[in-house]
């Protein structure tokens, strides 16, 4: 296969956007990669083909980890389109209005006494990490790079508060990577 999209036919059956959806049938996705794994796995196969298997076997792995996560998924299209918005430093959000959203996000979890003071924050992160991946959809359904560009970038910000609020612990300092 020369895409993830195409180790996955009966799941993604029109490919990548804009032919196919930016959104994924996770438990679809799940049921044919555990069905190819059990094909393509390497102790299923004689001792000459073990080698090729594996790498087949991981590159399936590789597929499936990187479509069933939104995040990896738009970084993963954009680099088809040879942007790197996953390693890219300059790929950082001009936008003042996210930067301030991100600050005091940052700002909240750092000053949190109880897990309960997190809940709200986490409700209203999640609808932000929701919200991103429906613009997402209709950016790459539209085929607009640049603005699925910039939604990835500012779905990684989410994302990464998603990961210092499921990390938070009374008095450890939190670490955020953009």
């Amino acid at each position: 296969p020369q895409t993830h999209y195409e180790f996955f036919p009966k799941t993604l059956p029109q490919g990548p956007p804009p032919s196919g959806l930016f959104h994924i049938d996770i438990r679809e996705l799940r049921r044919e990669f555990l069905q190819l794994q059990a094909v393509a796995h390497p102790d299923r196969h004689p001792h000459n083909l073990k080698t090729r298997a594996e790498a087949t076997s991981a590159r399936i792995n590789e597929a499936y980890k990187t479509l069933q996560n939104p995040l990896l998924r738009a970084q993963y299209l954009l680099s088809l389109r040879g942007i790197d918005v996953a390693e890219d430093e300059t790929a950082k959000v001009e936008d003042p209005e996210l930067l301030m959203e991100v600050l005091d996000a940052r700002e909240e979890i750092e000053n949190a006494r109880e897990e309960e003071e997190l809940e709200e924050m986490k409700r209203i992160n999640e609808e932000r990490i929701e919200r991103s991946e429906a613009i997402l959809d209709a950016a790459f359904k539209r085929d607009d790079i640049e603005g699925a560009k910039g939604e990835a970038v500012r779905l990684r910000y989410w994302v990464n508060i998603k990961e210092s609020l499921d990390a938070w612990e009374r008095g450890k300092p939190i670490v955020l990577v953009h």
